[in-house]
């Protein structure tokens, strides 16, 4: 693997979504022990050894495929997409099922789906990781449409994966009730998904539980794109700025031979970024994932958004061009420019201010207020909110919401603390 594919992959899986105004009414968290106070720092760092849960490096995990639509043909640049990767890992013996949706353009094994397999499996139960659907394979093989960030329509998408899974597991496991948990995108996902399965009832979730959410994707992803303005000498630094990056950890590479555990703590310390730089560094991640992501869906559907419309791609192209149009186009280009074009046939009547207030959670707000089942754990300082928007979680599920008063984005999810939370919102009371 190379170093820009090793700084891809360690970047990608930074959970990415928004910087918050404590509210009052929530359960506050005192004494907390998670060491980086900084919210950037604590978004690109995560939590340093020594302060991360103790898990199980081995458990039984199993990677499976799905093929969710057995007659779709995928165009000849994504033919590997057709199936649908996921992952089990369960009990040989009767035990609570809980699903964990990834965030932002993560893969259902990437490192926080992974620690969160490992704890709830050494909990007791039994696991099935999913990816998000804005991770590229999951866009190819499961999404109906190939467009994804719509609320509800990535809910029946899940939803659809989930039973089908469910269909396949059923009589091999004796399962004892169904859970259901994301970080990030992931958590917003969960928000629609469990609201869903009041309609459908295929699950009955038992208890849901949303770590980190957007409340609005497009002020998030807003946010996010901002981030990027951060980069020395603006955007049309972007490829330097990356190549320093990609030099700085080859460096740290070869020096410690190993990219886990410490890897990217030693990284920050040594790299001496300043927080403007830094919220480029996540800008820069952020933009890496949705460029893959718009890409992947502008071939899917030929929308003609990069790659000219008609134009047909085999397995072979040279994506260069591609890739460097993708590097200056930020995910609201991609919401203004693609996805609102690609729905609006379906809500002719929807403002694009409309829309945008429909993909957040306040137009699931009084379903959320009113399903005790549902919690939420945040960070006052999360990078992915806007100022005040923490107190949305605070008004609309009271103490049913724990926020910790620092961690960034996801930054402490591995936090022994954090961890054990996870744990006992599905563990207590159960039978």
């Amino acid at each position: 693997m190379t170093i820009a594919n090793v700084l891809q992959r360690s970047l990608a899986g930074l959970c990415l979504l928004l910087l918050a105004t404590f509210a009052s009414a929530t359960v506050t968290v005192e004494n907390y022990g998670y060491p980086i106070k900084d919210r950037f720092v604590a978004t690109v760092v995560g939590t340093p050894e020594g302060y991360e849960a103790k898990l199980p490096k081995e458990i039984p995990t199993k990677k499976r495929w799905l093929n969710v639509f057995p007659e779709r043909h995928l165009p000849d640049l994504i033919w590997y997409g057709q199936e649908m990767i996921y992952s089990e890992t369960l009990q040989d013996h009767p035990a609570p099922l809980i699903f964990l949706i990834a965030g932002t353009g993560a893969a259902y094994n990437g490192g926080k789906n992974v620690n969160m397999a490992r704890a709830f499996y050494k909990a007791g139960f039994h696991v099935v990781s999913l990816s998000s659907p804005t991770f590229p394979n999951f866009v190819t093989s499961a999404s109906t449409t190939g467009v994804v960030g719509h609320s509800e329509k990535d809910a029946e998408d899940l939803y659809r994966v989930m039973e089908m899974i469910w269909k396949r597991l059923d009589g091999k496991i004796d399962v004892t009730s169904f859970n259901l948990t994301g970080y990030s995108l992931g958590a917003f996902n969960s928000a629609y998904v469990a609201k869903l399965d009041e309609e459908r009832k295929s699950f009955n979730f038992r208890k849901v539980l949303l770590i980190n959410p957007p409340v609005s994707l497009y002020s998030s992803i807003s946010l996010l794109d901002r981030m990027v303005e951060n980069i020395p000498g603006g955007e049309d630094n972007f490829n330097e700025f990356f190549d320093k990056l990609v030099k700085a950890f080859s460096k740290i590479y070869k020096e410690e031979d190993d990219i886990g555990g410490d890897f990217l703590y030693q990284a920050y310390k040594a790299m001496d970024l300043k927080d403007e730089e830094l919220a480029a560094l996540i800008g820069v991640s952020f933009r890496m994932s949705s460029g893959s992501l718009v890409f992947t869906s502008d071939v899917m559907t030929d929308f003609g958004y990069v790659k000219p419309k008609g134009l047909v791609l085999d397995r072979y192209a040279d994506l260069t061009v591609y890739n460097q149009v993708m590097s200056r186009l930020g995910f609201t280009d991609y919401y203004h420019d693609f996805f609102y074009p690609f729905y609006k046939a379906d809500y002719p009547d929807m403002s694009r201010d409309e829309f945008i207030s429909a993909i957040s959670l306040r137009e699931i707000a009084d379903y959320l207020r009113n399903s005790p089942k549902i919690t939420v754990m945040h960070n006052q300082n999360d990078v992915i909110l806007e100022p005040g928007e923490i107190e949305f979680f605070n008004e609309v599920f009271g103490d049913r919401a724990t926020i910790y008063p620092y961690g960034g984005h996801c930054g402490n999810m591995n936090y022994t603390e954090n961890v054990a939370h996870m744990v006992a919102t599905f563990t207590e009371g159960a039978q």
